[in-house]
């Protein structure tokens, strides 16, 4: 059963602070505890939301968040309401934060959020390529080959796929990816959104890595098309599926619902290449 105290995961503003809601304003207002990755600018964001506020600010990064969670949950089983601000974005999402959701849920503690700007949507809305489904991959590894196995397992990823990278490793994760997924391959990089010098970069990899190498600055979220997937190759694949489960007993309508659902593929064009198969 939920207690009296309840953690708040707060979206912040990812470049321009007027972004801030109304929802975030007041959360921080009536926090009894406030968790920041960055306290200093913490105090920057709430002299720019014009927020007063009484609660006690701590930090709450990388570095300490193991440590600091346990109190923040006897905190919250106290009574006490906890919101975690992160520098940017939503706390969890490549930030602090996830430690401490785990932690309160585990404990009985209400988890509630203030939706609040994302780079991950923002750079994929405006990136220009497809969105209806799309996955995030969040930093690749810095070292050459683990960066080149994440990507060669991403090869056949028919989703738009978003990352977040560091500026100055910027130029060499566009290269790498260039060379595994294709020059070819469609991309977008977005750097400094919703900040003055916002700007963002549409084409193939081997022109963005070309762009790159120069050097880039600021904060970037790189976005790269999905594999296009043969048809054909896809509905073969999905009958493969259905076979397997059928096998396994499960009736035919039913597998093909489910593979349909999970892959995409017209259920009835599956359904009659299904029975065909049989």
């Amino acid at each position: 059963m939920a207690t009296g105290g309840r953690l708040v995961l707060a979206g912040t503003p990812i470049g321009d602070s007027s972004d801030g809601s109304p929802g975030l304003v007041a959360a921080l207002t009536a926090a009894d505890v406030i968790a920041a990755e960055d306290t200093r600018r913490l105090r920057t964001l709430l002299a720019r939301l014009g927020v007063t506020t009484t609660a006690r600010v701590v930090s709450y990064f990388e570095g300490n968040e193991a440590a600091r969670t346990p109190e923040l949950v006897a905190a919250m089983l106290d009574g006490a309401t906890v919101v975690v601000a992160t520098d940017a974005g939503m706390p969890s999402v490549s930030d602090p934060g996830y430690r401490i959701v785990v932690a309160a849920i585990a404990a009985g503690v209400t988890v509630t959020a203030v939706p609040g700007p994302s780079a991950v949507l923002t750079a994929l809305a405006v990136s220009g390529l497809p969105v209806d489904r799309f996955c995030f991959e969040g930093f690749l590894p810095r070292k050459a080959g683990e960066r080149g196995r994440r990507l060669s397992e991403l090869v056949a990823e028919p989703r738009t796929m978003v990352f977040f990278e560091a500026p100055h490793r910027t130029a060499e994760m566009l290269a790498a990816a260039a060379e595994v997924l294709g020059p070819a391959r469609p991309g977008a990089v977005c750097r400094e959104l919703t900040k003055t010098y916002e700007e963002i970069v549409r084409g193939p990899l081997a022109d963005l890595a070309s762009w790159a190498a120069d050097g880039v600055r600021g904060e970037v979220t790189v976005v790269i098309g999905g594999a296009v997937v043969d048809a054909g190759e896809e509905l073969t694949h999905a009958v493969t599926q259905v076979q397997q489960l059928v096998a396994d007993g499960v009736r035919l309508k039913e597998a093909v619902a489910d593979v349909a659902a999970a892959t995409g593929v017209r259920k009835n064009a599956l359904y009659e290449a299904a029975l065909g198969s049989r």
